[in-house]
């Protein structure tokens, strides 16, 4: 069963895992930050209500985590983990973040003013 509060930021920048965490503090939940190559062995144990992938400069950061992200929403009906791509750009069709499950996107860089209505929309 999906933990609501906890909330899984994934992305190799550090700066960015800093600045989600602080907003997702903001809004009463708990962050749990990973790189995209340890994230997978978190989803083992804990299966958050909201992940926010970092897609990087090309958004490709973390698309070797979508099939396991796939599977986890498709026991869950669909509806969990909530999925939040951050991305720099839209990237061209195809790209398998942008192809999957993805609830919504959120251009960088991010404030606390766009990405606090996307999680507190999915946190309910």
């Amino acid at each position: 069963m999906a933990d609501l509060s906890r909330v899984m930021v994934v992305g190799r920048s550090r700066i960015t895992q800093v600045v989600v965490a602080k907003i997702v503090e903001g809004l009463g939940l708990r962050p749990l930050v990973e790189s995209p190559e340890s994230a997978m062995q978190t989803l083992r144990s804990v299966l958050p209500g909201i992940v926010v992938l970092d897609g990087g400069p090309e958004n490709r950061d973390c698309e070797t985590l979508m099939p396991a992200l796939a599977a986890l929403r498709r026991e869950t009906a669909g509806l969990r983990p909530a999925l939040v791509l951050l991305s720099t750009r839209m990237a061209p069709s195809g790209n398998p973040l942008l192809s999957s499950p993805v609830d919504a996107v959120v251009a960088k860089p991010i404030t606390p003013e766009q990405l606090q209505p996307v999680l507190s929309r999915l946190a309910t």
